[in-house]
């Protein structure tokens, strides 16, 4: 390796060791929802989920919502999104009846310039049960809650003072696609931004946000526009947290510990199709990707790739960039998981530059895609 090689493999290993000290401060210093049962909720609640063709996840979510404690007014309205399968009425067994269920069955075509999932949301949040709420919490059909998850993320959100929280699910992985990509998801922002810093300004450039789980005060939403606002974004959850930012509203992330989780995909078809309907807006325009991702290359698969195939001094430093690569990774599923480091963690963590080009493939395929009119979600075709 000549010198430019060395000098430009030791600032990748820099950069990455300063990765891991981020992962490290967010670990200590991102809030977590509160653990054990909570002061009663008096304001209105209500959870709205959004769910197209979810007949073998929705059921699941029902049964947690049912069992929430400490809200003594929570209304849950289900949204079925034009399902070609049982998802209405599945809904409807496993709501059983309880009064604080509303299923709604939309009937109309998508409107011009909007998305599924945010035509969904808005049409649920402009449902009566939802008009007069205080709090307004969107959930995707695949997340799992513990009994006290939705007081607990209410309470969080009025300590914070913001007017968006978003309580980060522990992300499931059990296919070797899914252990492979996932866990990059909390690693991305845990490993590069200062949530001690963004949780207390309102640059947008700053936002965090996980539509998985969202927490809003209702007034704000609705001050915002609420999904109308992002209609025609496949990144609603991020665009709706960056316009509270915009009009100098707060907005934080907390991570949701044992109290939530979602587990996303459940083979890699199905992975490749979610990342590929958003992953091309992630970077901006496809030179600024380019320049991401070859980024991305230098600081964790080149030390991996320079341990294997170099020696002497240059090896070591690579060793240090590797380490420093898995550790951020390491410190990252323990902050979303507040459980142990296990074995399997530390098997996933060591395959982070197989993670990275794993990304690296996705994010090109969804450009290729999104160019080609390809992209697609649940039968639709992205625009």
């Amino acid at each position: 390796m000549n010198k430019i090689g060395r000098r430009a493999l030791t600032v990748a290993s820099a950069f990455a060791v300063g990765s891991a000290a981020m992962s490290v401060l967010n670990r200590i210093t991102t809030p977590t929802l509160a653990v054990g049962p909570p002061d009663p909720i008096f304001e209105r609640v209500t959870a709205i989920v959004p769910a197209r063709n979810e007949e073998t996840r929705l059921p699941f979510l029902i049964d947690d919502l049912r069992a929430q404690s400490g809200i003594k007014h929570l209304r849950v309205v289900i949204y079925d999104d034009r399902s070609t399968d049982r998802t209405a009425s599945l809904a409807e067994d496993s709501a059983a009846g309880d009064i604080r269920f509303t299923i709604v069955r939309g009937e109309d075509e998508l409107p011009d310039g909007w998305l599924g999932k945010s035509a969904a949301c808005n049409q649920a949040a402009r449902h009566g049960d939802s008009t007069d709420a205080d709090i307004l919490i969107f959930l995707d059909a695949d997340v799992r809650l513990g009994p006290d998850a939705l007081a607990a993320a209410v309470t969080e959100l009025r300590r914070s003072g913001a007017s968006l929280l978003s309580p980060w699910p522990t992300q499931i992985a059990v296919t070797a696609a899914e252990r492979i990509v996932q866990p990059l998801l909390c690693w991305s922002w845990a490993a590069t931004l200062p949530t001690l810093i963004s949780n207390a300004v309102t640059a947008p450039s700053m936002a965090v946000a996980c539509g998985q789980f969202l927490v809003f005060d209702a007034s704000n939403y609705r001050q915002i526009g609420g999904h109308r606002a992002v209609a025609a974004s496949v990144t609603e959850d991020l665009d709706l947290a960056r316009a509270l930012r915009a009009a100098g509203l707060r907005t934080v992330v907390a991570l949701a510990g044992e109290h939530a989780s979602c587990r996303m995909y459940s083979s890699a078809p199905e992975l490749r199709e979610g990342y590929g309907k958003w992953l091309w807006t992630a970077f901006g325009a496809p030179t600024s990707t380019a320049v991401v991702l070859f980024v991305a290359a230098g600081i964790w698969i080149a030390p991996a790739v320079t341990l294997v195939c170099g020696s002497g001094r240059v090896r070591a430093v690579a060793a240090i960039g590797y380490a420093a690569g898995v550790f951020s990774r390491l410190a990252s599923r323990n902050m979303e998981t507040r459980k142990a480091i296990c074995i399997r963690d530390i098997a996933d963590a060591a395959t982070h530059p197989l993670s990275i080009a794993a990304a690296i493939g996705l994010a090109v395929d969804s450009n290729r895609r999104h160019r080609l009119g390809r992209a697609t979600w649940k039968g639709r075709t992205i625009p």
